[in-house]
């Protein structure tokens, strides 16, 4: 179950109550300006991210190995989409749990990201094995 679900609304409940008893309709129109204000936060950040993303490939990121190096386990897909500055290649169905994207750098290399709830569980880093065809180069 999403705790997060319950305890936001509950919270803002408590506050807005909390906020009355204390300062009156004042207290309420603060509380409320505040909450706007997080909200407008909010949405202004995930409009920067979408805004650099649209400038990349759909599953393109600089480099696999960087991104794999980043990743942490409870982040949500916005972080990601901000690190990579691209949106992943979705790989499960559409609305499925968990949800599945990978990201590919040019040497084929990708990182595929598990999500579970809307946020990282667990992620895989998968490197091309090195061609074989090459010669070295002999001294002479």
């Amino acid at each position: 179950m999403n705790w997060r679900k319950i305890f936001i609304p509950l919270g803002i409940v408590v506050l807005v109550i909390a906020a009355y008893r204390a300062y009156g309709p004042q207290g309420i129109l603060t509380v409320s300006g505040g909450l706007v204000m997080w909200g407008l936060l909010h949405y202004t950040r995930l409009m920067n991210v979408m805004q650099k993303a649209r400038h990349s490939p759909v599953g393109y990121v600089g480099s696999a190995v960087m991104l794999n190096a980043k990743l942490k386990p409870g982040v949500n897909l916005m972080h990601v989409v901000a690190m990579t500055r691209a949106l992943g290649e979705q790989l499960s169905a559409e609305g499925q749990e968990p949800e599945v994207y990978r990201w590919t750098d040019g040497t084929q290399s990708h990182v595929t990201c598990e999500f579970v709830g809307g946020r990282l569980a667990r992620w895989e880093l998968v490197r091309p094995a090195p061609r074989q065809d090459a010669t070295p180069a002999s001294g002479s």
